[in-house]
């Protein structure tokens, strides 16, 4: 709403300089200029809050028993191993327990982990990755959210398509979340869905203990928000690289190697 507001006023007061080169009397200028400016950006901010962002495209899911497809649309912003419960941070230099993510114990776990950052122009729902059981289903309340990206990082990745290493921010350890443990007999994989700062909450679809399908909708996350992956195998033959644009249930992150 705020860079709504920028917009409109900086657009009003072109509108002036431009009406009174060309003689226009300020009557002229507020209805002609002004009027149209402040209801058209309030009709657009309707529709994009109450149309555009609950949009739910058709996917066509891939087949494959040993793929695990992506779960959020969105930039792929890093690729970590996962060694002994640790991940390290290229952009920070020190490690993070993957428990201090997940908010549930871990162990020692190794694999893979990877996060997706959604925009405010992306599809918010999120999908399952692999086919199986929701073995555990733990929601992380916190105080108030912080904001994941500043200015310039959001025009890194949504102007200049520049992958932005958030791993390890103060948002990706305190932000409310839900992680997601899918499991089936050949497969396991967690989903730690992490809110923004204005996100009102966290809507599930599934249960504990409930079967998905990959592809289902599991959730869906209001406004910018991030879904991170956790891939608990190190043999894992990987289709994307950080930078890259997924979309969920359609996109191939990664195949288990046989």
């Amino acid at each position: 709403m705020k860079k709504l507001s920028v917009l409109q006023t900086i657009a009003c007061i072109l509108a002036y300089f431009v009406g009174t080169q060309f003689g226009f009397e300020l009557w002229q200028v507020a209805v002609f200029a002004w009027l149209p400016i402040f209801l058209g950006g309030c009709i657009w901010l309707w529709w994009f809050r109450n149309v555009f962002f609950f949009r739910d495209p058709e996917r066509r899911i891939p087949h494959g028993d040993n793929l695990i497809l992506s779960p959020a649309d969105g930039r792929l912003m890093y690729l970590y191993p996962v060694k002994a419960g640790e991940v390290t941070s290229d952009k920070k230099g020190k490690k993070i327990r993957i428990s201090e993510l997940t908010k549930t114990e871990m162990k020692d776990a190794q694999g893979w982990l990877l996060g997706i950052y959604m925009t405010p122009f992306d599809v918010h729902y999120n999908r399952a990755p692999i086919d199986g059981e929701i073995r555990t289903l733990h929601y992380h309340r916190t105080g108030t959210n912080l904001p994941m990206v500043d200015l310039w990082e959001y025009v890194n990745f949504t102007l200049l398509r520049k992958a932005v290493d958030m791993f390890a921010a103060p948002f990706h350890l305190e932000n409310e979340r839900m992680t997601m443990q899918i499991q089936n007999g050949k497969m396991v994989c967690f989903l730690i869905l992490i809110a923004d700062r204005f996100v009102n909450k966290i809507i599930r679809f599934f249960q504990e203990g409930q079967q998905v399908r990959k592809g289902d909708k599991i959730s869906f996350i209001e406004r910018g928000s991030q879904t991170d992956l956790f891939i608990p195998y190190e043999r894992i033959s990987f289709r994307v690289r950080p930078g890259e644009q997924v979309y969920a249930g359609k996109t191939i992150i990664a195949a288990l190697e046989q």
